[in-house]
């Protein structure tokens, strides 16, 4: 009851606030933002449009289920309150499918996708049509501490070994990578997938791809749960909990995001010191590795009562000024490709040059309707990593995607 009575005030204002300032309110519902970057985003872009809308930032639940979850119940129910949308970099095909959004045409899209990076670009599209643009983007880079580690590995096997050694000599040791049963879980089998030659799905998105690739995937997710490179919270772990394992000492190798280098700089600056970065592990030391990409896409939603405005306003709060301040005020790297070259951004990311590197070789999580069943079966099926049997593992994610792609209907 309370979550419903505050949908309904939610919309309530919004409706208000146009009534009382004699302009369209264009509501833009995305994640919670603490760096200030997304008001400021919609502050300058209200502005800018001289007075023809005003750009509402309504705060999204902070976990990825509840944002979710949140626009599908509103959007089934044609609310016509909701104007731009922030989805995750995984739902585009879902709420596309499900004629929520609006697709992206003629100069519209010509400028969501002039100078924005291809790999990104993939993520907000479904069946050859745009239906969202990039907004910001993220990858996971190689940490490493250079005091233990002189020459950062290249594969997964070099770091594996590097990590034996370091236990043999009783060093800080442990490879800090995502573990739990959750979303983190199937990005990292995707990457090791995607990074052997293979992917999760058909190129047509109609039936799994699982070969060959996906037991080496398995495979090497096993070997590192039951090696001295495994955290001993490794079945627990997300991102912050590697974070704080790496900064705590323990740990000699973290697969993460940027946002784990101020966090360092910040909490423990003696160990920064001997913080590095290098390009994420490869499984082939011939063939590169591709690491699965995240980020929101902003998509118009089909309800929208102002739905030219709102695509233009969408294309103005992800300009080049306003990725340029989430870049460098909330730690998100952004989608347009010159701003990599931008003195500002490369002096705050130091690593901008592997950052972009990783994306432009990066892969996507499979892009279906279906994706969150899709993802389940994964996570469920390699949860714990100690536990995998790569040939029957992948015969169980095999099974339960087929089953998941031919289902009919959104999921809840």
């Amino acid at each position: 009851m309370l979550a419903a009575l505050t949908l309904l005030a939610s919309a309530l204002a919004a409706c208000g606030g146009e009534e009382d300032s004699g302009r369209p309110t264009l509501n833009w519902y995305n994640f919670p933002d603490d760096s200030g970057a997304l008001q400021k985003a919609a502050d300058r872009c209200s502005q800018a449009s001289g007075g023809r809308y005003r750009i509402s930032y309504n705060k999204l639940p902070r976990a990825a289920d509840g944002q979710r979850q949140q626009m599908v119940r509103r959007l089934a129910a044609e609310d016509d309150s909701m104007d731009i949308l922030g989805l995750d970099v995984t739902w585009a095909a879902e709420f596309a499918e499900a004629r929520w959004i609006r697709e992206w045409t003629g100069e519209m899209k010509r400028r969501a996708t002039e100078g924005t990076l291809r790999v990104p670009l993939q993520t907000a599209t479904w069946k050859d049509r745009l239906y969202a643009v990039p907004y910001n983007t993220n990858t996971q880079l190689l940490w490493y501490r250079k005091d233990l580690v002189p020459t950062p590995p290249k594969t997964w096997a070099e770091m594996l070994e590097m990590s034996r050694e370091l236990a043999r000599q009783r060093k800080p040791h442990y490879v800090e990578i995502q573990g739990a049963q959750y979303e983190g879980l199937t990005v990292w089998f995707n990457t090791l997938v995607n990074s052997a030659g293979g992917s999760i799905l058909n190129a047509s998105a109609t039936e799994p791809s699982l070969g060959p690739p996906a037991v080496r995937a398995a495979g090497i997710m096993r070997d590192l749960a039951r090696s001295p490179a495994a955290d001993p919270s490794l079945p627990n772990q997300m991102e912050d909990q590697n974070r704080l394992a790496m900064e705590s000492g323990v740990a000699a190798f973290e697969l993460n995001y940027p946002f784990v280098y101020p966090s360092m700089r910040a909490n423990n600056p003696e160990l920064f010191k001997n913080f590095r970065w290098a390009p994420y592990p490869r499984v082939d030391a011939d063939r590169p590795a591709r690491p699965t990409i995240g980020g929101i896409d902003l998509a118009v939603s089909s309800y929208s009562r102002h739905p030219d405005l709102a695509f233009e306003a969408a294309l103005c709060l992800r300009n080049r000024e306003n990725q340029l301040t989430a870049a460098l005020e909330g730690g998100l790297p952004p989608t347009l490709r010159a701003l990599y070259d931008e003195p500002a951004f490369m002096k705050e990311y130091p690593f901008s040059k592997d950052v972009l590197a990783a994306l432009e070789s990066a892969s996507v999580r499979p892009l279906t309707p279906a994706y969150q069943n899709v993802s389940i079966a994964v996570s469920h099926t390699l949860s714990p990593p100690s536990a995998i049997d790569p040939e029957s593992s992948v015969a169980t994610i095999r099974d339960q995607i087929d089953k998941a792609l031919r289902s009919e209907g959104v999921i809840p």
